[in-house]
């Protein structure tokens, strides 16, 4: 399983760690000190030894680039914040459909709906369903049924 933190984070533990073990610090305290288990830093060493301490550094991330830029997806949440209303659909609600629409719109990227899921993910945003309220509904006559009538029910 890979470890928490960035590329830049874990590129900086493993070269703390080939100081320490230059420095003739033992397998198991560099691992203590970095926070590594003792088969990483054994592999590190071992790295170290044959002169390739340059493949201790960060490698690039593997597969296709993102079509959004950073920019861009914050750019595309401020749209999403002004609303649906506001690009001209008739509810309130945003679906992925409609914003894999306008992100094309805008940008001109099209992706497909389940992957604008994986990019609101990963911008922190969580999937909402809202609560569907009959038309017929009344909420003055609600709250006098839960003031009088509700504790008398609940007594019993």
């Amino acid at each position: 399983m890979r470890p928490k933190g960035s590329a830049a984070a874990l590129e900086a533990r493993r070269q703390r760690a080939a100081t320490l073990l230059e420095k003739g610090l033992g397998i198991r305290e560099v691992a203590r000190q970095v926070g590594s288990s003792p088969s990483s830093v054994k592999r590190w060493k071992e790295v170290i030894e044959t002169g390739a301490k340059e493949a201790l550094r960060a490698k690039p991330h593997p597969g296709r680039p993102s079509r959004l830029s950073p920019e861009q997806r914050e750019e595309l949440l401020e749209l999403l914040l002004q609303g649906p209303l506001a690009h001209g659909y008739a509810s309130q609600l945003w679906t992925l459909p409609r914003i894999a629409e306008v992100t094309e719109g805008r940008f001109g990227v099209r992706y497909h709906p389940a992957h604008i899921w994986k990019i609101l993910h990963a911008c922190g945003w969580s999937c909402q369903k809202p609560q569907r309220w009959g038309k017929e509904r009344d909420e003055e006559q609600i709250q006098s049924w839960r003031k009088g009538k509700w504790p008398d029910i609940k007594k019993r």
